[in-house]
């Protein structure tokens, strides 16, 4: 499909059978971008294989290569694109990065400018100016880093002289995980790594924090939680690593629901004997609508009898970004369906919360927002526009609601490009049973 296709209303299609399919998914946007700014800091080249190859990763490769890292293409052995070859350098200034509406790029990459030698400019999308930053601009703040900011958002430029004391340091991660991540990866370069405390009423993702400190204990690096909400990250080098890259778990959410919604079974291939990654998590969390699961041979199972889907209330703290896909189930069971613990998802690509109220009303259905989460209760559901607010999930949420009820357009499907590409095409081929 192309890029003026994925501009056009997209009809989501309805499902006329139960499934029967076999599905491969490109690699964690989590884990490339992780694994790409370690690797532009580490202290020889790294390859990454299976990387994502997406607007996400493009983004984050962008940054580095402007912030001194060479970062290469070689031979892949999938059907998603070539490996990417890190050659870390010296990091440097005098930059301008654009964020695009990647969180990872937007929090991740003005951290290690501070390492830099002169200033560097950050900006994204015009909803990137929305999204929270205050926490990143602060927490250079308290390391000593000069941060140029009219508000507590992008844009901003962070000046780097050279290197960043690193000791100790208080923030609020309240809003999104990626705060903590962000010190984290980089605290091993600081002249004293890094003690890093959180202070606020809740830390949501808290495996996206797990995630960050194994990618850095796999590079050699002392990284260790000492508390319920503190870690700490020991100075020293970041060794290269030649690292492929896992299936995205989140990404795998529709195709998994689908299941549910319709009936019958997915393989998913790749599915990791033991991982970080949120997506983990969906097994359990469609269990109560009535999926089971099973894992052989490195593939996961999912299967469901489809048809009615009851109710559930489910508290998805730890797993915020797979929120919309359970909604868009809610919007199709048959009975109350509520998700709390997700307040956070507010300040995402989009506000999530609101944007899956107003997507299922204009559809017909009854959704409303709760302090902390959403509830939907059964109604009738008819075709109609569905927004997806440059989302990557909202995009896929109206999918899995498209599966039962015909006639649902997402306005820009391409938003999916932010972290798989090949939605559309992939989407197609399972409802087609065929083996991808």
């Amino acid at each position: 499909m192309s890029p003026l296709e994925h501009s056009r209303p997209w009809t989501a299609p309805t499902a006329t059978a139960r499934l029967d399919a076999r599905v491969q998914l490109p690699g964690s946007k989590s884990l490339t971008n992780r694994a790409l700014l370690l690797a532009a800091l580490a202290d020889a080249p790294s390859t990454l294989h299976r990387p994502l190859r997406s607007r996400d990763a493009q983004l984050m490769t962008a940054g580095l290569r402007a912030l001194g890292a060479d970062i290469g293409e070689a031979p892949g052995d999938g059907r998603f694109g070539p490996d990417l070859v890190v050659a870390p350098g010296p990091v440097v200034g005098g930059a301008s990065i654009d964020c695009g509406l990647a969180g990872t790029a937007m929090r991740f990459l003005p951290i290690m400018a501070a390492l830099g030698d002169g200033p560097v400019g950050f900006d994204g999308d015009p909803h990137a100016r929305k999204r929270p930053m205050e926490q990143t601009i602060e927490s250079l703040r308290g390391l000593g880093v000069r941060v140029d900011a009219d508000e507590p958002r992008l844009p901003f430029t962070v000046h780097g002289t050279g290197g960043v004391r690193g000791g100790e340091l208080e923030i609020d991660a309240s809003a999104s995980s990626q705060f903590v991540s962000a010190l984290l990866l980089v605290a091993a370069r600081f002249d004293e790594g890094l003690t890093l405390h959180h202070r606020g009423e809740r830390l949501p993702s808290l495996p996206h924090i797990e995630m960050t400190l194994a990618a850095l204990r796999q590079r050699g690096v002392d990284a260790r939680a000492i508390g319920e909400a503190s870690w700490r990250v020991e100075p020293g080098p970041i060794g290269a690593l030649d690292e492929r890259i896992e299936p995205d778990l989140s990404n795998a959410a529709p195709f998994l629901a689908a299941v549910v919604a319709v009936g019958g079974r997915v393989v998913l291939d790749g599915w990791p004997d033991g991982t970080t990654q949120v997506g983990r998590l969906l097994p359990e969390l469609l269990a109560p609508f009535g999926a089971t699961s099973s894992v052989a041979d490195g593939s996961l199972t999912i299967e469901a009898v489809g048809g009615e889907i009851p109710g559930a209330t489910l508290d998805m703290h730890a797993a915020g970004e797979l929120a919309p896909t359970i909604v868009a189930l809610g919007a199709l069971a048959s009975g109350p369906v509520e998700v709390t613990g997700i307040g956070h998802i507010r300040g995402h690509e989009t506000d999530r919360i609101q944007a899956l109220v107003d997507d299922i009303a204009a559809l017909g259905g009854s959704a409303t927002a709760l302090p902390d989460g959403i509830r939907v209760e059964p109604a009738p559901l008819t075709g109609g526009p569905w927004r997806a607010y440059d989302d990557h999930r909202i995009a896929t949420a109206g999918a899995v609601v498209g599966l039962r009820v015909p006639g649902v357009e997402v306005d820009d499907i391409g938003a999916t490009a932010k972290t798989i590409p090949e939605f559309p095409e992939l989407w197609a081929a399972m409802l087609a049973g065929e083996l991808e």
